[in-house]
């Protein structure tokens, strides 16, 4: 097993190496510029939504209120705002 690995190892020159660790560096910024999108904004509000159901803490909602209110502002669709009472 361990001469398969180094054969596989040879065979990988360093610029195909280096590319690959280009092509990983440039996925991450890519992700990382995208961590804010309205999509996963929506499905972590109605993460919170759910969690809210389940346990009914009046501070939980308010949270959400905020979270709800903010993302109205900036994205599309917009999320219908909790009844906290």
């Amino acid at each position: 097993m361990f001469l398969q690995w180094k054969l596989i190892f040879q065979k990988i020159s360093l610029k195909n190496l280096f590319l690959f660790a280009l092509l990983i560096l440039f996925i991450l910024v890519l992700l990382s510029f995208t961590g804010n999108s309205c999509g996963i904004q929506h499905m972590l509000i109605l993460n919170d939504i759910f969690s809210y159901e389940k346990s009914l803490d009046p501070e939980l909602c308010e949270i959400i209120v905020e979270k709800i209110d903010s993302f109205n502002d900036s994205c599309e669709p917009e999320i219908e705002i909790l009844d906290c009472s």
